[in-house]
């Protein structure tokens, strides 16, 4: 099988490129690096079936040749981060809508099959927990940049169910819910591994807001084992799926439990959003998925335990600043 993977030298997009090299696919990575890591890959390069092209996915005959070499799309690439969503809101909107328009339309010439990623986000002030696939999307004013990443994640869904509907062309839609594991930066606002990096670096863990806001947090491996699934499972076209664990936690005890799995003392301190983010932040106090849709189309849900999620992504971080303490020494 020969699979693209726009935003693949990402976080979700280098591991998914790890998985089909090691069974036998072709794959084709297309990262313009913005946001992800050439570092992240590096172990691909040079191995048998495995691709690397740096570029935009937003050039259209780039892409369009890229799509038309490949069986499956697995379109990643889009701008990611709380904090980068709410500084950027301009690239936000055009690299997400744009891209997923250039690939559509490039699927749509030989109606090939791409699988659009797509977020929790998009279910946006919604109170009506667990959130169904199915159920009405709740946006706040569009005065508040924050929006802006969940429209254009809705706008991408549409878009993608129109191709589907219009031009014929195999789409799946997967809302990752904070999708987290090894290689995961913190750079742009990602909560666990800044815990992490926080607590093994003996500084204040903080927490924004009052700690008492949840999420599910789900391993990346359960992810990449989602999107097989689904690439490979007809009944699963034309649908929208909820990827993420179902584990709720609070920020307060998630700092808790990434302290006590990095050994360390740091102690943990409440960041009021007016100091985190610009006027006019919101978030949200709860997000929790209802997956019985993914597992009853393909028979999986994810299941890996919160600890050993903290576990994995303090073991990730300490090899980090261990090679950054390491290379600075020398």
């Amino acid at each position: 099988m020969n699979v693209l993977i726009t935003g693949g030298c990402g976080f979700i997009g280098s591991h998914l490129a790890e998985r089909l090299v090691a069974r036998g696919d072709k794959v084709m990575v297309l990262d313009d690096l913005s946001t992800g890591a050439m570092e992240n890959i590096e172990h691909l390069v040079g191995r048998p079936g495995f691709d690397f092209r740096i570029g935009s996915a937003l050039d259209v005959p780039l892409v369009t040749e890229l799509v038309d070499r490949a069986d499956h799309t697995i379109h990643l690439a889009a701008a990611v981060g709380v904090r980068l969503i709410v500084e950027r809101p301009v690239h936000t909107i055009e690299t997400n809508v744009r891209a997923t328009e250039v690939v559509l339309g490039a699927a749509a010439k030989k109606q090939k099959q791409v699988l659009v990623a797509s977020t929790s986000e998009v279910y946006g002030k919604s109170s009506q927990i667990p959130f169904r696939e199915d159920q009405d999307l709740q946006l706040g004013p569009t005065s508040h940049s924050r929006w802006a990443y969940a429209c254009s994640k809705a706008l991408d869904e549409w878009l993608a169910l129109a191709y589907s509907s219009e031009k014929g062309v195999p789409v799946v839609i997967t809302r990752f819910f904070n999708t987290v594991g090894p290689r995961q930066t913190g750079r742009y606002g990602m909560v666990l591994p800044n815990f992490a990096q926080q607590a093994l670096r003996g500084e204040p863990i903080t927490v924004f807001g009052t700690g008492l806001q949840s999420r599910c947090f789900g391993h990346v491996f359960d992810a990449v084992e989602a999107i097989l699934r689904l690439i490979a499972t007809p009944a699963a076209l034309g649908g929208v799926f909820n990827v993420g664990a179902t584990t709720e936690v609070s920020m307060l005890d998630l700092a808790a439990m990434v302290r006590d799995a990095a050994g360390s003392k740091s102690e943990i301190r409440l960041v009021p959003y007016s100091e985190a983010y610009p006027p006019g932040f919101e978030d949200m106090m709860r997000r929790v998925p209802d997956v019985s849709r993914l597992e009853a189309v393909t028979g999986f849900r994810p299941r890996t335990p919160l600890d050993q999620i903290v576990r994995d992504v303090v073991a990730d971080q300490r090899m980090r600043l261990e090679g950054t303490t390491a290379g600075t020494a020398s």
